[in-house]
């Protein structure tokens, strides 16, 4: 008899990802993914008490990936950087973006350590020097509402042929600095 082949969590996980980026969060079930290792579904009740618990881990990897994407821009600019990062996720990963971000998503809440990933990137462009991190999760947050917008019609499919990766930045950045602008400017006038 051959030996038991054994599973990690993060085969199990790994495998979760995969459906999950296919067909979507929902399409997560013990079996799915027993069926997607080869294995019986004993595997994954030793290393998770739950579905809830493995598809969380899930939505952790994939925020791991969304880091990754920030953090290989490496423009010299963070703010661009994560707006980038964005548009590339939903492009990439449509369907997940669609479950994580355009659906009310108990696993996706704003959490304070995603929030303060992100603000320490945006401490680190030279062009937001001076903000303090209130004003920066300001403009992050007016910034989110716009990319969203524009990030939904990329998961959908939605924007016309002509405009491609490069005029969705050249859009992100005229946003972005009219912001920037806008917000140094009331700050100036406070």
């Amino acid at each position: 008899m051959a030996p038991k082949t054994k599973y990690s969590k993060e085969d199990i996980i790994l495998a979760a990802f995969d459906i999950a980026k296919k067909d979507g969060l929902d399409a997560i079930t013990i079996r799915r993914i027993a069926k997607q290792l080869g294995s019986s579904i004993a595997p994954i009740y030793v290393n998770f008490k739950d579905i809830d618990e493995l598809v969380q881990e899930v939505v952790n990897h994939t925020l791991e990936i969304v880091k990754q994407l920030i953090i290989e821009q490496n423009s010299g600019h963070p703010f661009r950087d994560i707006g980038i990062a964005s548009i590339k996720f939903a492009k990439q990963y449509s369907v997940l973006y669609r479950d994580l971000i355009m659906k009310n998503n108990p696993h996706m809440r704003h959490n304070e350590e995603n929030m303060m990933f992100v603000v320490q990137q945006m401490q680190k462009d030279p062009v937001l020097a001076g903000f303090s991190e209130q004003e920066l999760m300001d403009i992050l947050l007016k910034m989110e509402i716009f990319q969203t917008g524009l990030a939904v019609m990329v998961a959908n499919g939605l924007l016309p042929e002509y405009f491609t990766e490069e005029k969705m930045i050249e859009m992100l950045d005229n946003v972005a600095e009219d912001m920037i602008i806008s917000t140094q400017s009331r700050k100036g006038k406070g």
